[in-house]
């Protein structure tokens, strides 16, 4: 895998041009379609709702007004390699933005990259990749609750709001937040994976606990152990051997 430096990745974030697009079907929909049509510059998507929100296997996302929703929508020179961190990246980005306004809540991020607060869910991260060579592009599509935590969702939810227990946030201020700390992540990830493993793990989900891994209905019980090199998940089975996850829907046993 080939390393490159951040090229200033963390200021660049800063200085992308934001585009509010008001009520469209998703952002990163939009930001496909951007790609696809060719030429583009990397550039942040916003909307004020979604009609049709995705997140992770296709599941629908739920877009309440006043709630953030937004793809950062970039050229990545790294390729496949880097792009492989930016679920990580995003995630971490998203506690970083949850850590710094609303400092008391206990963000956890739950393997890939749910980060949630005491089992309730505050952002959804969808990236999407597409192009080769020079006109490879990814989408990470971050989705944040502000200012409430949909219903229905399939899962707990919560919101900054109900974390700080005022309403003082709006969504821009949280776009402003994520901004400056997916660009500082995102320049992580192009360093290198080893540092942005080390925070996951500091804010690990279930780390030393018992999880179950749905792998197609299949549930994979174990002990997680750590996160490889690549990302994947290492479980301690009941019987002493250590299993690679590279994918499936990770819950704690007697929670969700």
């Amino acid at each position: 895998m080939g390393e490159h430096s951040g090229h200033g990745a963390h200021r660049l974030s800063l200085t992308w041009p934001v585009y509010h697009l008001g009520v469209i079907d998703s952002t990163n929909t939009e930001a496909r379609r951007r790609a696809k049509a060719g030429q583009f510059e990397d550039c942040w998507l916003v909307a004020e709702a979604q009609t049709a929100g995705r997140g992770r296997l296709q599941r629908p996302w739920i877009s309440s007004t006043g709630n953030l929703f937004s793809t950062a929508l970039f050229h990545e020179p790294g390729g496949i390699a880097i792009a492989a961190r930016i679920p990580f990246a995003g995630a971490l980005a998203v506690a970083d933005v949850a850590a710094q306004l609303a400092p008391d809540a206990p963000v956890r991020l739950k393997w890939p990259n749910d980060a949630r607060v005491n089992g309730a869910k505050i952002s959804g991260i969808l990236i999407e990749t597409g192009g080769q060579g020079a006109e490879f592009w990814v989408a990470a599509g971050i989705g944040i609750n502000v200012a409430s935590a949909p219903e229905g969702a399939g899962q707990a939810a919560t919101s900054l709001h109900a974390l700080r227990g005022d309403a003082i946030l709006s969504p821009e201020d949280v776009l402003t937040a994520l901004r400056e700390a997916f660009g500082r992540r995102l320049e992580q990830a192009r360093q290198g994976f080893e540092t942005l493993r080390q925070d996951w793990l500091k804010v690990a989900e279930g780390l030393e606990q018992t999880i179950s891994v749905s792998r197609n209905g299949d549930p994979l019980i174990g002990v997680l152990e750590d996160m490889a090199e690549d990302g994947s998940l290492v479980l301690r089975l009941p019987d002493g051997r250590r299993e690679i996850v590279r994918a499936g829907d990770v819950s704690l046993i007697g929670s969700s």
